[in-house]
């Protein structure tokens, strides 16, 4: 049988807490396996793992995936979103970012920086260890600011950035060859790798990196306002992780993409709960069943509506009816014969 898509799955981080189910491993496995999810994805968070432990131990690891099993689910992917954030930050957004780094680096953007390189490759060691092929998480940003060019942008600004940019992913893609794992970003606004255009400019950057791929969310496309399905079947290959997350755009006479800096309840484009948004998950799951791929389907819950709650209970079965599973032949072989090459050319008005 053909390839299929694995699911459902969660995404934890919107969830982590500091009271129980959601402040440990073991509650908040057992939390998502009660509401029929099969997989979970495990943001780099001291609540859920040890990355210095699990990058150098494969008993530890086999100890979390243990302790996965037993509540009923199993470990999709690692994600180093807030740490890949970190690798490139641009002076303007360092405020805002410097809590996500370590007590002892706040305000040392350029040891933030290497803290955040070193955590990304420890966590795709511990990957590796835990038998995952992906981790996923964001590129980070120099270029962001510049985005619409007004004043007109120097010449070699982008490119200074995304050289820089590249220079700094360089040997954390490198590491995640001599251990066999992908990094999958998340292309995001906010991010310089947005969308194809500029994943493509930063692959260029790191000539073609085998392991620089893409976690597709149809939702920033939506945002943005592009062909999320025409995306699959340029990008297919180097798709290797799958947030199953909903948007909606609304467009007004008074507000568009940029929104004019309404908050998330008031924008034109708003992120919402499976099924309550526009994304055609029909056919997104059908794309993605086309060309093969056979990771999971991970919820990642944001809405600007909606409890976490109800959304988390709504995921698993929104996800769980979408998946296909691949037919075995084709629906018209019942009409197939035995006609031998003879016949064939006879069909054809030819010799023999």
């Amino acid at each position: 049988m053909a390839s299929m898509i694995k699911g459902p799955g969660i995404f934890l981080a919107q969830f982590a807490g500091d009271a129980a189910p959601f402040n440990d491993l073991a509650g908040i496995a057992g939390w998502a396996a009660g509401l029929g999810y099969k997989g979970i994805q495990i943001p780099v968070d001291p609540r859920f793992i040890d990355i210095d432990l699990a990058a150098g131990s494969k008993d530890y690891c086999d100890e979390l995936k243990g302790v996965c099993a037993e509540a009923g689910v199993e470990i999709t992917e690692l994600s180093t979103h807030i740490q890949g954030q970190l690798v490139a930050v641009h002076p303007a957004y360092a405020p805002q970012f410097d809590g996500f780094a370590p007590e002892a680096l706040r305000g040392r953007p350029e040891a933030q920086a290497e803290w955040a390189a070193g955590e990304v490759i420890k966590a795709a060691r511990a990957s590796r260890n835990l038998g995952l092929d992906v981790q996923l998480g964001f590129s980070g940003a120099l270029a962001w600011p510049y985005l619409y060019p007004w004043p007109q942008r120097p010449k070699g600004l982008v490119e200074e950035a995304f050289a820089e940019l590249a220079r700094r992913w360089r040997p954390v893609l490198d590491a995640h060859e001599e251990v066999g794992v992908d990094y999958a970003y998340e292309l995001h606004p906010g991010e310089d790798l947005m969308d194809g255009t500029s994943f493509e400019r930063f692959l260029e950057a790191v000539d073609g990196h085998s392991r620089a791929n893409i976690a597709y969310d149809p939702s920033h496309f939506v945002l943005q306002q592009l062909d999320y399905l025409g995306f699959i079947d340029l990008y297919h290959e180097r798709i290797r992780a799958f947030h199953v997350k909903d948007a909606e755009f609304n467009p007004s006479a008074r507000q568009g993409v940029y929104s004019g800096f309404a908050g998330w309840a008031d924008r034109a484009g708003r992120f919402r709960s499976l099924g309550d948004g526009q994304v055609d998950f029909v056919a997104v799951f059908s794309k993605l069943a086309q060309h093969g791929y056979d990771g999971w389907a991970v919820l990642e819950w944001e809405c600007a509506l909606k409890s976490p709650a109800q959304g988390a209970a709504e995921g698993a079965p929104f996800i769980a009816a979408h998946i296909i599973e691949p037919t075995p032949h084709a629906f018209d072989d019942f009409a197939g014969g035995g006609i031998d090459r003879a016949q064939i050319r006879a069909m054809l008005g030819l010799g023999a």
